[in-house]
């Protein structure tokens, strides 16, 4: 019997990434499957030179003789069938939120953590970590094994894509709309936000920022900001990491950017900094990366590494990657490439 991969949430932004990974990189598999919603199921999808057609995601028989589960269909639906898939034998890679503090469940960034993957899942179940906490990991794990991090201040810049297509295609909208009056933008900003409606973001985004992301809790902390403190503890093992975190979406179609103040038990200079991430696997230096540049490329970019001003043990640096692909569909495909390496599929 050979070995079959289901991809669950196929036809999304991120589902489309998963499948041009899946064959680009060559994923030793023989089958492959893919699901989403009833609305989606019927699609031909192309793949290998020919077509797959989408499946039923809640049909009973949805995962019957698959090995492997890749899921990106959101939280409410991976709390729902990815359970069913384990049942039916399958190892499910979870790209949502529904699992990543579970303590049965590993959180993973393969290039820091693999090594949570050398047993079997319990659950069988692993999770793949919010984007902005996956480009934050490399340079951070870099740094951390030299230096001894002790707390992190993060201000992300993310893209729309964060918030999925409707994400993206509504930024589009209300830029089109408002370079029809581009002097609104000068002369009346009220005026050119209630003209460029939104609906996916809390504020308009085009030509702004828009300093929330996510639902607001307890403290004025939002979900978005509280990903980025517990999942980077989970996946470091540095439980009492302090970190301080404010997300902010910024008129960006793909690609997040984070500057990071981080604070070490050891004093650190920028060029022996510089030095523990060269070479770091999936991190790249560059002076000045944006994440324009950084759009489909598979890389994660460091610049800007300075000491800090006011603390030899603190260092300051701007991290940008592409948080649809080792943000998000990327390092699904690494976390099933070491599933598959150790024997567990």
């Amino acid at each position: 019997m050979g070995r079959t991969l289901a991809i669950a949430g196929a036809t999304g932004a991120v589902g489309a990434e998963l499948r041009r990974l899946v064959e680009a990189r060559g994923l030793p598999v023989d089958e492959v499957r893919f699901l989403a919603s009833s609305r989606s199921a019927g699609k031909a999808l192309a793949y290998a030179g020919g077509e797959v057609t989408v499946g039923d995601l809640a049909e009973p028989d949805a995962f019957d003789g698959v090995d492997l589960a890749l899921f990106s269909a959101g939280g409410g639906r991976s709390l729902e069938h990815a359970p069913r898939a384990v049942e039916a034998g399958a190892i499910v890679v979870d790209n949502s939120s529904a699992w990543r503090m579970d303590p049965e469940v590993p959180l993973v960034v393969t290039e820091v953590n693999a090594a949570a993957l050398d047993a079997r899942p319990p659950k069988g179940i692993v999770a793949n970590p919010n984007c902005t906490t996956m480009i934050a990991m490399l340079p951070l794990k870099a740094l951390h094994d030299a230096f001894g991090l002790t707390s992190v201040v993060a201000t992300s810049y993310q893209a729309a894509s964060g918030a999925g297509q409707k994400g993206s295609d509504e930024l589009l909208e209300q830029a089109r709309t408002l370079l029809e009056q581009p002097d609104l933008l000068q002369r009346d900003g009220l005026a050119a936000a209630d003209r460029a409606a939104h609906d996916v973001h809390a504020a308009t985004l085009a030509f702004n920022c828009v300093p929330q992301i996510g639902t607001l809790g307890d403290g004025g902390y939002t979900d978005e900001e509280l990903k980025l403190q517990n999942e980077s503890r989970k996946i470091l093992g540095l439980p009492e990491l302090a970190v301080s975190p404010t997300c902010v979406r910024v008129p960006v179609v793909v690609g997040h950017a984070i500057a990071v103040r981080a604070t070490f038990t050891e004093p650190v200079g920028a060029a022996a900094a510089a030095e523990v991430m060269d070479g770091f696997p999936g991190l790249v230096l560059d002076d000045l990366p944006t994440p324009l540049e950084y759009a489909f490329r598979d890389e994660t970019a460091v610049g800007r590494v300075r000491q800090d001003l006011g603390d030899p043990r603190a260092l300051n640096f701007w991290v940008v990657g592409d948080n649809l692909l080792k943000g998000a569909a990327l390092n699904t495909v690494q976390i099933a490439e070491e599933l598959i390496a150790r024997g567990h599929v």
